[in-house]
């Protein structure tokens, strides 16, 4: 049995291409005492890898040229040799791109999964998992959502986006979507529940469309954009008003070449506060966080989005539709698994 990896083989310039990816087969690695090893299941596509492709370090080391593509998955257990893990077992972690990858306790995002028979498998990649605990936390650990508030969030059609679209209006906030195509706007508002959406592709000045969408101002900004986004967003806080820095995608594929940031005078004329965060650190409030997000979709009161590419020599294509945004809410690859491999995959 060999393992397939999909591995960096050049950086990309710009929008990430199927090109600069690579499928390589090598030898599967044996674990040792403290690890075990899994099969991969479901791959999250995040817009976050696309800062480790070139060859710079930023909150993760960079990942090096013919390296392995790092990203979080829901794998099965294989072999354990790590205590309080057994075959069998269903997890979530960041792992690579590989048929086969080596966890032990150090690996980031690690926790044992007990997925609901009638809960897709995949959710766990996304809307059970990363995506909708990122949402849920920046929501109420940085942002602070109160009911009654005007909350915006940008990439709104996205994985964290849709998530942090619904879970706002469970909490009773009156939520602006931005996102980048009419069909998108339609999907926000119809689907999700939004108030309103502004595409700002088409809306003109984004300040002017955002400040008539939220008459009253905006109290809590979810920013997963940064750039030209933020610049307009700052533009129509209220006064005490939270951004929570969650991703600055429109910057990703130009890292070299930052967009400048004018209305940072708006921090203290508004008095604002702005902060950053990752969702590793904060795991001691993903408990309370996939508890409620599952007793909602339980209860039909979120809808997750999902899109998915079956098989693993399809990762990097997947990956560049995603980063040119011609893709809604959560992007996963499915594993191509061997006959006699079982999983409950439940693909819809």
């Amino acid at each position: 049995m060999l393992n397939r990896q999909v591995v960096l083989k050049r950086h990309p310039q710009g929008i990430p291409l199927p090109e600069d990816f690579d499928l390589v087969e090598g030898a599967i690695a044996q674990p040792t005492e403290g690890q075990m090893l899994v099969r991969n299941l479901f791959f999250s596509l995040e817009a976050a890898i696309r800062g480790w492709l070139d060859g710079k370090a930023n909150y993760f080391e960079p990942i090096p040229l013919g390296g392995a593509i790092r990203g979080p998955s829901v794998a099965r257990v294989v072999e354990s040799h790590l205590a309080g893990f057994e075959a069998g077992d269903l997890i979530f972690g960041l792992h690579h791109w590989e048929d086969y990858s080596l966890s032990d306790a150090n690996t980031v995002l690690l926790s044992k999964l007990s997925p609901e028979p009638d809960i897709p498998l995949s959710y766990y990649s996304g809307g059970l998992g990363g995506s909708g605990h990122t949402a849920y936390v920046g929501l109420h650990e940085i942002g602070k959502i109160q009911a009654g508030e005007t909350v915006l969030i940008s990439a709104a059609a996205g994985a964290t986006g849709s998530m942090a679209t619904q879970i706002a209006k469970l909490r009773g906030c009156n939520v602006v979507g931005i996102v980048g195509t009419d069909e998108k706007a339609e999907l926000v508002t119809n689907t999700l529940g939004a108030n309103a959406a502004v595409n700002y592709k088409t809306c003109g000045d984004l300040a002017t469309a955002i400040s008539q969408a939220c008459p009253e101002g905006v109290d809590v900004y979810f920013d997963n954009v940064g750039g030209t986004t933020l610049n307009a967003a700052l533009a129509c806080m209220n006064t005490f008003g939270r951004v929570i820095g969650c991703g600055m995608i429109s910057d990703y594929n130009d890292q070299d070449n930052p967009t400048p940031i004018y209305n940072m005078w708006k921090l203290v004329e508004k008095e604002l506060t702005m902060k950053g965060f990752l969702l590793y650190t904060y795991m001691d409030k993903v408990p309370a966080a996939s508890q409620q997000l599952h007793e909602w979709v339980r209860a039909g009161e979120i809808t997750v989005l999902e899109n998915i590419t079956e098989g693993l020599p399809n990762a990097g294509w997947a990956y560049s539709e995603m980063m040119r945004g011609a893709t809604i809410g959560k992007n996963l690859v499915a594993m191509d698994l061997r006959a006699d491999e079982t999983a409950p995959l439940k693909m819809h």
